[in-house]
């Protein structure tokens, strides 16, 4: 298995090279970041890989605590017209699900993407987990899996807040679980 420093290589080899290590005990689960995705968010039960089609939030956070190391990915962009916003995520999150694939080839047989967006795999999604057409690469956000990720981040010293409007600069993170 490669070490931290090769493993960081791989990482910039696909383009990733805003990135910091973490102890995933440092990865805040909250109920709260439920009842946001509940109570606010239109993908709640309209995609396969969002609540309520994803572990409890006691499970989420037993999830964390099975992993010694992870990795944060953070994604600075503006985009001028809202509506790239997707198309944009889905090209991110596919090059995460492959250097989730390269970093399990390489012997981190848990190794898990929880990618910047929502899936947008599918034009339209089947709205259960039983019966999406892409299991392999469909997976939850660090939301959907109940990661309080203004306060993770905050923590570990990156910027993140809420957009009032989609001329402001977004930060988007991807989690990378390793082991």
């Amino acid at each position: 298995m490669l070490n931290n420093q090769e493993l960081e290589e791989k990482f910039r080899e696909q383009g990733f090279s805003d990135f910091k290590w973490i102890d995933p005990q440092q990865i805040i689960v909250s109920q709260w970041v439920r009842l946001k995705c509940m109570f606010g968010c239109p993908e709640f039960g309209n995609s396969a890989v969002c609540p309520p089609n994803t572990p409890s939030v006691a499970e989420c956070e037993k999830f964390f605590h099975e992993y010694k190391n992870a990795v944060i990915f953070r994604f600075e962009k503006q985009l001028e017209d809202p509506e790239t916003r997707h198309k944009w995520s889905k090209t991110m999150n596919m090059k995460l699900l492959k250097l989730e694939k390269i970093v399990f080839l390489e012997g981190y047989v848990k190794a898990f993407i929880l990618p910047i967006d929502s899936c947008y795999l599918c034009e339209e999604c089947t709205s259960n987990s039983k019966d999406c057409k892409h299991p392999k690469q469909s997976r939850p956000t660090p939301e959907g899996m109940a990661v309080d990720l203004f306060s993770t981040v905050k923590n570990i010293g990156y910027p993140i807040k809420v957009l009032k409007d989609y001329t402001e600069v977004m930060n988007r993170y991807a989690l990378l679980m390793v082991d």
